[in-house]
């Protein structure tokens, strides 16, 4: 248990360091066999990326490390709770735990508030805030029916 408190020390460290920076509250460490592979910080201001979040950058800097889109074997830290989109980053990366310190009302609580993106993941797309937009012509499915019989797709 030691061990964990010790990596999300580190996971808030590199958020207070961030926000020193003048970037957003939130830190992040990947883990491999006891080992810090990558960190990462909330880097959206500083990039003007709005998927630049800690987490996302972490997995980044973890796949550039391992050479890999997986991380199977490894364990990810963060100093709060993920949002919706570093959550699914993380489901894609595949680790095989995540520990978090501060929780999402914590964040909610700091200005942080990811409510209302679960509430539109809810709605039907044609009573979200931003407008979603289905449509259809002939070979739309190209990039699938491609991928369907590619020889060299890899999997994931």
């Amino acid at each position: 248990m030691n061990q964990h408190i010790s990596f999300l020390k580190r996971a808030v460290t590199l958020a207070v360091e961030s926000v020193d920076e003048g970037g957003g509250p939130f830190g992040c460490v990947i883990v491999k066999n006891g080992v810090i592979i990558a960190e990462g910080r909330n880097n959206v201001t500083s990039s003007n990326d709005p998927t630049a979040h800690a987490e996302v950058t972490a997995i980044r800097n973890a796949c550039r490390t391992l050479q890999t889109y997986q991380l199977d074997d490894c364990v990810i830290y963060t100093s709060c709770e993920p949002c919706p989109m570093c959550l699914g980053a993380i489901y894609w990366a595949r680790p095989k735990a995540v520990y978090y310190a501060s929780s999402h009302s914590d964040a909610s609580d700091a200005g942080f508030d990811d409510t209302f993106i679960y509430d539109e993941i809810k709605k039907q797309r044609t009573e979200r805030s931003i407008p979603f937009y289905h449509l259809s012509f002939s070979d739309h499915t190209a990039p699938f029916d491609v991928w369907k019989t590619s020889a060299r797709k890899k999997v994931y």
